[in-house]
């Protein structure tokens, strides 16, 4: 029911993008933890894969052995689609013998692509080849452009109504957490609410409490300047 890219970069971000004909795919799709890795479980989804799965590779196996470990215990791992991208190491990935076609995954260094239900194999290809095409950009943006081009080449073969784009940086919570539940253009409404979150939103966040500093920014007129600053930045890697 699904198409999925999940993916790390050389900042230690981890980051996973969904999409389907399918309402609200982000609730149980796509999970990330803070230096240990993403899962993305789709297909006739197991949601447990997604927390049990992070738990595995927390404790140090390969992914490869978190999947068998997952597989074992599920009785219903033919209709299963998963794909588990450890901080560090190889993915690994795996389609049941009973996802419905077109339906496959190709796993790539630091990033994997998985679906079913799609148009056919250049829905997966046109996805990985839009996110190395796009390196340099911030992993959100690399994995939106990625999710585009997956749905120019024929996306979820039943049509559009839900996507996610969850982000992970060096924070026990999400760095962005974004969810187009139901909407006729999934793809191009994230982008607009993404961009919407690089007003405000995005910056704030990096003012919270967190792992390096208990209280946070507090005071308003440093709140502001962070704001300032981060737009500053952006304004500058453009030119």
């Amino acid at each position: 029911m699904t198409w999925s890219i999940i993916a790390r970069d050389g900042t230690g971000r981890l980051g996973v993008a969904v999409a389907s004909k399918f309402f609200a795919v982000g609730a149980l799709c796509a999970h990330t933890r803070r230096g240990v890795g993403a899962v993305a479980t789709q297909a006739l989804m197991n949601p447990l894969y997604g927390p049990q799965g992070l738990d595995l590779l927390a404790s140090g196996r390969p992914a490869d052995d978190a999947l068998a470990c997952l597989l074992a215990a599920d009785a219903g791992r033919d209709q299963r689609q998963v794909h588990l991208l450890p901080a560090q190491g190889p993915a690994a990935a795996h389609t049941g013998s009973q996802c419905v076609d077109w339906c496959g995954h190709a796993v790539h260094p630091d990033f994997s692509v998985a679906g079913n239900m799609l148009a056919g194999p250049g829905v997966i290809a046109a996805t990985a080849e839009a996110f190395q095409a796009s390196a340099g950009l911030p992993l959100a943006e690399r994995l939106i452009a990625a999710m585009a081009a997956g749905e120019a080449a024929g996306g979820d073969k039943r049509g559009r109504q839900s996507v996610c784009l969850r982000i992970h940086g060096d924070e026990d919570y999400p760095e962005l957490d974004l969810r187009v539940d139901d909407h006729t253009d999934p793809i191009p409404e994230l982008q607009r609410i993404y961009q919407v979150s690089l007003e405000r939103f995005q910056p704030f966040v990096s003012c919270l409490a967190g792992r390096h500093s208990a209280t946070g920014v507090i005071h308003r007129p440093d709140i502001e300047a962070t704001i300032a600053r981060f737009h500053a930045a952006r304004a500058e890697a453009r030119r």
